[in-house]
């Protein structure tokens, strides 16, 4: 069975290497380009194309694969090499780049694609975060047949995984992406043999995990200690939970669930264990902590060199 893989992330190279391991042709690699990053901003290769290029798989980068849309000779010089590749099937994992029809129709088994949540659960680009962010009790993988629609294609397999209490994304991402590497050889292997069986989604249940975007990092000190708690876990490592404190953002990345009443955003008690901060229900104690240029630090270690008061007040704002 020939293999064109498109992926980005580390989630999707979780997925590559587990289609390697198990003896997969892959024929081609699709991936995002180089985008800059760190603080040079130098173009860096994405994890996907790092991977394929180390094992001499051919990798293509293109802006976009609409034939009428802005970048037509990327996308035309995509065409002809999926078509020299052949494909009995591509797997898509966190790509980052709409499939058109032409795309979905080229395999001679069509498109796969490994998503991150319990469809139709958070369909979208965020379904992780949102997960953690909503207090799931569970997600998992779903190894779908991609369509036109926005993660609506039928369900080819499914496995649950449950939300531990002090998941945060990226423990939750790790673990899913090993989950969705396992699956996706699963459903190849199931395929070869004509095993599969195709479940469209229920009507109901739908929701959107819409896309991270950094102003949500602005901690809401108004609302419940619950919510909040979740949002920090949800948003590390990307953004970061963030509030502002005597006019310097910093940054929560860790945080328990604590009793205490005030208003909310202002400093209850310090110590050692943490800052004890009032919500618009309840309170938090802030374990971890990060302020701009600095490393995350324990709160004891974070206080040595910052000083916070009882009575400060934390504000919503990043700046």
């Amino acid at each position: 069975m020939k293999v064109v893989f498109a992926g980005t992330p580390e989630f999707a190279e979780a997925a590559l290497a587990a289609l390697q391991a198990a003896g997969f042709e892959i024929s081609l690699v699709l991936t995002q380009p180089d985008r800059p990053a760190g603080r040079g901003m130098k173009l860096h290769a994405s994890p996907v194309k790092q991977f394929a290029l180390a094992r001499g798989i051919a990798v293509a980068q293109p802006r976009s694969l609409r034939l009428d849309g802005k970048y037509p000779d990327d996308a035309r010089a995509a065409q002809e090499a999926l078509r020299a590749a052949a494909p009995d099937v591509m797997v898509v994992a966190a790509y980052g780049l709409i499939l058109p029809q032409w795309v979905l129709d080229l395999p001679r088994m069509g498109c796969l694609n490994i998503h991150a949540s319990l469809l139709p659960r958070w369909r979208g680009a965020a379904p992780i975060h949102r997960a953690i962010e909503a207090g799931d009790a569970e997600t998992g993988i779903t190894i779908m047949q991609m369509d036109a629609g926005l993660d609506t294609g039928d369900m080819l397999l499914v496995e649950k995984t449950p939300v531990a209490q002090g998941d945060t994304t990226a423990s939750l991402h790790d673990r899913l992406a090993a989950l969705g590497g396992r699956l996706i050889v699963e459903a190849l292997e199931l395929a070869a043999c004509g095993g599969l069986t195709r479940t469209p989604q229920p009507k109901e249940g739908v929701t959107y995990a819409h896309k991270i975007e950094k102003s949500e990092a602005e901690i809401e000190w108004t609302g419940p200690a619950t919510g909040i708690e979740r949002r920090i876990r949800a948003f590390d490592p990307f953004p970061g939970a963030v509030s502002l404190l005597a006019g310097v953002p910093v940054k929560c990345w860790a945080a328990e669930l604590a009793p205490g009443e005030g208003a909310p955003g202002q400093v209850l008690a310090v110590d050692e264990a943490g800052l004890l901060v009032a919500c618009g229900e309840g309170a938090l104690r802030l374990t971890q902590l990060q302020k701009p240029g600095g490393r995350r630090l324990a709160a004891r270690d974070f206080l040595q060199g910052h000083t916070v008061m009882p009575g400060m007040v934390f504000d919503r704002g990043t700046a």
